[in-house]
């Protein structure tokens, strides 16, 4: 997969944008948006998990507040959730407590200013 895609997120009617960042590999996955002090506002990360997983993300050296979307393997967003920076080891896990395949990190607050909600769905273009 290329190191940066455009993905197209499905909301009614609606289709919105974003230029992502891929994190698909073990490393790249764990390393995230760690240290990176400023995001374009149409830019993220997508997480693509080689299968589903149960669990969170966490925040370790991160230096801006984040939303992340946790994504079915069909595409749907199932959970939508904010992050706080954190510095350092001791950060909580943002845990959606459910299965899901795929993520994507923007800046806090994208997915509600994009009207993009729980149900909605991205597709690589």
């Amino acid at each position: 997969m290329e190191d940066r895609i455009k993905i197209n997120i499905m909301s009614g009617n609606r289709v919105t944008r974003l230029t992502v960042q891929v994190a698909d590999t073990q490393s790249k996955i764990e390393k995230g948006l760690m240290f990176v002090e400023k995001l374009p506002e149409n830019e993220g990360m997508f997480f693509v998990i080689p299968r589903k997983i149960y669990g969170g993300f966490w925040m370790k050296n991160t230096l801006i507040p984040l939303s992340i979307a946790f994504i079915d393997s069909d595409g749907e967003i199932l959970k939508i959730m904010d992050m706080a920076p954190c510095i350092g080891d001791d950060c909580p896990i943002y845990d959606p407590k459910l299965s899901y395949q795929y993520a994507i990190e923007v800046n806090r607050g994208w997915f509600e200013k994009n009207r993009i909600r729980e149900g909605d769905y991205v597709k690589l273009y």
